[in-house]
């Protein structure tokens, strides 16, 4: 059931630690394109190596902080066993997508969670919006096709790796839903541990399916891969997203696009012209503005906990 306190609106702002994890852990992530780009293995293959690299720290990380399997409630393996094979069919999809279109196509494509995520919370969560985070999701959106505009393009080359980011996109944000559930019951980092674990094993199947290089000869790219983009950026992300409504996550997806012009102006010469700094500038005040007035997070009744009482 969810608790009463989900259809509300109110005035209270969320605080500012999963805001600030939040906004650095999509930072982190919008590095993600240019090191598979950079990686000298094949775009699933990239994927695989980002987990599995990360998921050994993953696991010391929760080790660390007390968490132990023996834990968990049963009810909570099924989800995140799924919760995986959604992010490891969004990462296959998105990196060879990213390799079939342009920089700009892969981002705006790969963040569609940013509409799909915050619906859920309208449609299902009944996280109803105030105007003001009405006001601020227009100006978000309006800021990400500025951002996309000068350098979006479709073409018959690109069809083929829109689509696929299209489909990561989907993934991602259905990965985000059952990712915002479990960690009402589990805490993050053992969460995102395990998904990633589930992971690995469809990505490297999928590797060699396609007959990918999977062993790489340079693992700078690599290991920056795993330590920014999952370590840093999935872990930040996770933490955010138990404590924040999905409005806010939505919004705070688009902040990758802008962080991506500016990695493509530095490494790809793509000169940022006006229309980018404008929609950077909308993306920012929507941030600043749907945190003076958000709902409380979202509280979906928590997985493994109909029968079982929540454990610290």
């Amino acid at each position: 059931m969810h608790d009463a306190t989900a259809s509300r609106k109110s005035t209270d702002r969320p605080s500012l630690m999963p805001v600030i994890a939040l906004i650095v852990g999509n930072i982190a992530l919008a590095f993600g394109p240019w090191f598979v780009r950079l990686a000298d293995v094949g775009p699933v293959a990239a994927g695989f190596w980002r987990l599995s690299l990360a998921v050994p720290l993953l696991f010391a990380g929760a080790v660390a902080s007390g968490w132990r399997p023996r834990d968990m409630h049963r009810a909570i393996w099924l989800p995140l066993a799924v919760a995986g094979l959604f992010f490891a069919g969004d990462l296959g999809a998105w990196h060879v997508g990213i390799l079939k279109t342009t920089m700009a196509n892969a981002t705006l494509f790969g963040n569609s969670a940013t509409l799909i995520y915050p619906l859920y919370g309208f449609l299902i969560a009944r996280a109803w919006p105030t105007r003001m985070q009405a006001l601020a999701l227009v100006m978000a959106l309006a800021g990400g096709a500025l951002l996309m505009g000068r350098s979006y393009e479709l073409s018959p080359d690109n069809f083929a790796g829109d689509l696929l980011c299209m489909f990561a996109g989907v993934l991602y944000a259905g990965y985000f839903i059952i990712m915002a559930r479990v960690s009402t019951t589990i805490a993050p980092l053992p969460a995102l541990a395990l998904s990633s674990l589930v992971s690995t094993v469809p990505l490297l199947l999928f590797a060699l399916t396609l007959g990918e290089r999977i062993w790489p000869g340079d693992w700078t790219p690599l290991i920056t891969l795993a330590l920014l983009s999952q370590v840093v950026g999935q872990g930040l992300m996770i933490y955010a997203l138990g404590k924040l409504p999905p409005l806010v996550i939505g919004i705070a997806l688009l902040t990758q696009p802008v962080v991506s012009g500016a990695i493509g102006w530095f490494a790809y010469d793509e000169v940022l012209g006006a229309p980018d700094f404008a929609g950077a500038l909308l993306v920012g005040l929507a941030l600043v503005l749907v945190r003076r007035r958000s709902p409380v997070p979202v509280q979906l009744a928590p997985v493994g906990c109909e029968r079982d009482d929540r454990r610290g």
